[in-house]
């Protein structure tokens, strides 16, 4: 069984920084791509940014030059670092990772942190 549980959101003013975590546990024989997504009230689930187990990041027009994602291979952690954020950016964000548990590659979700972009 595998499981991914992101951390870090919460409330933060226009132009502040907040830095997400998302953990993978369980029966894990390796990661492949990871990313981020985001939903906000009333929209579809959208694109953040995503990293291969290589390193390479694909970001989302929206948040280039203020996010950077990351992922430590050793801890299976990934990680946003978002910085001058603004209120568009509040919305659920959920972890995703493609993983093989031994067998096959299967998407995995995570259930989702609230970032909340306020004054």
């Amino acid at each position: 069984q595998v499981q991914l549980v992101e951390s870090g959101g919460g409330l933060v003013q226009p132009g502040g920084s907040l830095r997400l975590s998302c953990a993978a546990s369980g029966s894990i024989f390796r990661i492949n791509t990871m990313g981020w997504y985001r939903q906000a009230p009333g929209k579809q689930r959208d694109l953040v940014a995503t990293i291969t187990s290589a390193g390479r990041t694909n970001n989302a027009d929206s948040v280039k030059g203020r996010f950077t994602i990351s992922r430590d291979n050793a801890k299976n952690i990934l990680y946003l670092q978002m910085n001058s954020l603004k209120p568009e950016d509040t919305a659920v964000y959920y972890c995703k990772a493609i993983i093989n548990n031994g067998g096959a590659y299967f998407n995995y979700w995570g259930k989702g942190t609230q970032v909340t972009v306020s004054s």
